[in-house]
């Protein structure tokens, strides 16, 4: 029967002795052979260095697991199995000791300084990382004196660990023991950690973080990136993957994503995608980059002049998911062109069965397809818009451009002034 064990780190057993039942000394515990498991990721083999080279003994042969291993009978090294490492095989100390992880709570990429393990349902499973500095002097056998000194000066030494259930590996293997809640949690984070992340990230880990969120979130981020990461990370995905990003992104968003792009790659890859999105990022692309007509976004919310306010209200929820923003609904007849503008503030205030033309606003302030970053933030810092429409040539309704992008190109100015 197996001894209880308490949690004990990994440092304070890598490298201790494992003896048999006999007390005779098979070897060293060398590594532990992790799995996923029903709850955490759990030891399934430990691997022992002996003289005559690396062996393994299955995790149920382990009567004893604190500073010196004990496996049960009396067994002796010529009697273990050979260890032949398989390509799947995930190592605790190899694949995750001092590695990158993405600490998906705090959002942010950390490095694993010791791991904590612990026992559960009669397995040795991962319950937590180190990743602070009271780690990294247990590893090197100076905890002890670290507290002694940290008392000496009237501080403590914190504690700083992340439960398994926030970890989210960064090597290709080990990632198969990343948790369900560690893979939602990457989809629910903000693009712009996101974005952070790769950047701080190994060229060879991105796509693990790629396989971790689905293509909407892949999309959003790909966009918070500098146009040179962005085509660096594009390049480790293949064309088909790329085109479902890309159906999935804004068309405006899309756009800057495939100007940035040689002109044939960007071909290629227009070429694949659905026809309607394609034209529609196609049309965009025609246009020069910082103009209204290059940031615009032609998906926007329509409404036509025969409407109330409840059908409005009804038109919002189908297709919030498709536009930009729902702060103005955009009211164009059927030659497209626009009427009137009303606020999503003014459609819920009034009555449910008040007439669309009774509440829009017919005064309304809009920028030509051509028109200049310095025409679209004067025009939205004036009125105090949250978005403008953009007319064509022919005064059509051509799309809206956001405040965000507008500003999204001054902000790195700002930032580089401020920093002299």
């Amino acid at each position: 029967m197996m001894i209880e064990i308490s949690e004990i780190y990994l440092s304070s057993v890598i490298g201790r002795s494992v003896i048999n039942s006999n007390g005779d000394r098979i070897g060293i515990l060398r590594d532990l052979i992790m799995i996923p498991g029903e709850v955490f990721p759990e030891v399934s083999h430990i691997v022992i260095k002996a003289r005559s080279g690396a062996k393994i003994l299955p995790w149920s042969e382990v009567t004893l697991f604190t500073h010196v291993v004990i496996s049960t009978g009396s067994v002796k090294p010529h009697g273990l199995t050979e260890y032949l490492p398989g390509v799947g095989d995930i190592l605790v100390k190899r694949d995750l000791l001092d590695k990158q992880i993405v600490d998906v709570d705090g959002a942010k990429v950390v490095r694993v300084n010791d791991i904590k393990l612990g026992k559960l349902n009669h397995k040795l499973c991962i319950f937590s990382v180190d990743i602070g500095f009271r780690g990294l002097l247990r590893r090197l056998g100076y905890e002890r004196f670290g507290e002694r000194f940290a008392r000496a000066i009237k501080h403590d030494i914190p504690h700083a660990e992340i439960s398994w259930e926030y970890v989210q590996p960064l090597e290709s293997n080990s990632s198969r023991l990343a948790l369900k809640i560690a893979r939602d949690q990457m989809n629910e984070m903000h693009p712009a950690d996101l974005a952070d992340i790769i950047e701080n990230i190994p060229i060879q880990s991105i796509r693990t973080v790629l396989d971790s969120i689905d293509a909407e979130t892949t999309g959003e981020t790909l966009y918070e990136l500098e146009s040179d990461m962005r085509n660096l990370v594009i390049n480790q995905l293949d064309n088909e993957q790329i085109t479902d990003i890309l159906e999935e992104m804004e068309p405006d968003e899309a756009a800057d994503v495939l100007s940035d792009l040689p002109g044939q790659k960007a071909q290629e890859l227009l070429d694949l995608m659905d026809q309607e999105d394609a034209e529609d990022i196609q049309e965009l692309l025609e246009y020069e980059e910082n103009s209204a007509g290059g940031l615009m976004n032609p998906d926007y919310l329509r409404f036509t002049s025969n409407i109330t306010v409840g059908q409005a209200l009804e038109i919002i929820k189908v297709c919030a998911d498709e536009v930009e923003t729902i702060f103005y609904g955009y009211v164009v007849n059927s030659n497209d062109r626009l009427e009137g503008v009303v606020s999503l503030k003014g459609l819920i205030m009034n009555p449910p069965e008040t007439h669309i033309t009774d509440i829009m606003e017919e005064n309304i302030k809009s920028v030509s397809i051509d028109a200049e970053l310095e025409d679209m933030l004067e025009t939205l810092a004036k009125y105090d818009l949250i978005a403008i429409p953009v007319l064509d040539t022919e005064d059509k309704m051509a799309g809206i451009v956001t405040v965000d992008d507008v500003l999204a190109h001054y902000l790195p100015q700002i930032i580089k002034i401020k920093r002299r």
